[in-house]
């Protein structure tokens, strides 16, 4: 069994750890930012296609102590580059983590990178070159106390970034970050699902993804394993048929989302198309001030804007007020999740949560917040 490490966002890793296991996932341990698991290589591509939570999915090769750039060199050394790379693949260098003696990541990754092609060199008489948009291998280094871990990443490009978003409004929510507040909120496809200020449709679309059962990888152009030398293609080209014969037809509930902006409504209809969900989910621009409960119970998720990018010169407070204003008068039955990053602007909602949940929106503190409206 491999060694594995899935990259999550700060706060997420418990989720993202109860998310492995469901996919399969043995000796599932909790870290700092992600969660180690061991597994085979169906259970590596299984959980790159189906995985809502990680952005990585690294496979740790090695791990030795590394206090200098001559430790980290020879420790590079030590790895028989040749069952991973050969001089026609394109690699790259990622470092993160530093120590006292390797405290600048470009450094590491420039030091790993000359251990291996000069490896290379000196075995086969030729070397890779580096490629740091797509490259056919891509190295993880992570240094944390003197130690240096080394790992192949199995994914590409971020697994946050599905491939059916190219439309976003201007404050966008991480895919990622949309199906982990889903799943902390409890939420079944059961139950009816509205966002009202949807912006480019990330949690109503995230919602639909869960709801039929869809695997976000399916939307992917590449990963990173596909490039490996010891790649199954045709062992993903079955999971991928598995993924898409387990899709559901139809919605148990409805899912909706309205914004005010006609612009952004337009993206998020182009992001259902490209997902496939746009028969299923139902977008329509429409203002705060005339939204209406569409049904008698439900949960309504919602991320307002907290200033930190967006609406910093208008009042924020007002809309606030306004949001727990048709909270409180039109949503009875219903309950409400609402994502702020400012507490002082939460208070404005003027409604006692029941609950909260410390998240992080990139690297800003926020709080989801549960609403039990009677």
């Amino acid at each position: 069994m491999n060694q594995y490490f899935a990259t999550v966002a700060r706060g997420l890793e418990p989720l993202a750890a109860k998310e492995l296991e469901q996919l399969g996932a043995h000796a599932v341990e909790p870290g700092f930012c992600g969660v180690a698991f061991a597994g085979d290589r169906t259970l590596l591509y299984r959980v790159n296609l189906w995985a809502r939570l990680p952005f990585r999915i690294l496979m740790k090769l090695h791990e030795f102590p590394c206090k200098d750039a001559e430790e980290l060199y020879h420790g590079i050394q030590t790895i028989d580059w040749s069952i991973y790379l050969t001089p026609d693949l394109t690699l790259a260098v990622n470092a993160t983590g530093k120590s006292e003696q390797l405290n600048h990541t470009h450094f590491t990754a420039l030091q790993v990178k000359t251990a291996i092609v000069e490896q290379q060199q000196e075995t086969v008489g030729d070397r890779s070159d580096v490629e740091l948009q797509s490259p056919d291998l891509q190295i993880s280094i992570h240094i944390d106390r003197d130690v240096c871990t080394v790992s192949l990443d199995s994914s590409g490009k971020s697994l946050h970034r599905r491939g059916y978003r190219p439309a976003v409004g201007s404050a966008p929510l991480k895919e990622s970050l949309a199906a982990a507040l889903i799943q902390l909120s409890g939420w079944q496809p059961e139950q009816m699902f509205y966002d009202p200020l949807c912006g480019s449709g990330t949690l109503p679309l995230e919602a639909s993804l869960k709801a039929l059962n869809i695997a976000p990888g399916l939307f992917r152009e590449h990963f990173g394993f596909e490039t490996w030398l010891d790649a199954d293609l045709s062992l993903l080209e079955q999971l991928i048929q598995e993924a898409e014969a387990s899709q559901r037809d139809s919605l148990p509930a409805p899912i909706w989302g309205s914004d005010r902006d006609e612009a952004v409504i337009d993206q998020a209809i182009v992001n259902a198309t490209n997902c496939g969900v746009l028969n299923h989910v139902y977008f329509a621009a429409i203002d705060l001030e005339d939204v209406a409960a569409p049904a008698d119970n439900g949960v309504l998720f919602c991320n307002p804007p907290y200033g930190e990018r967006l609406g910093r010169d208008s009042d924020l407070g007002a809309f606030y007020k306004q949001l727990g204003d048709v909270l409180k008068q039109r949503f009875k039955g219903w309950t409400a999740f609402v994502l702020s990053g400012n507490k002082e602007l939460s208070q404005s909602i003027g409604l006692k949560s029941s609950q909260r949940f410390a998240v992080y929106n990139g690297t800003l503190p926020c709080q989801l917040m549960k609403y039990e409206l009677y």
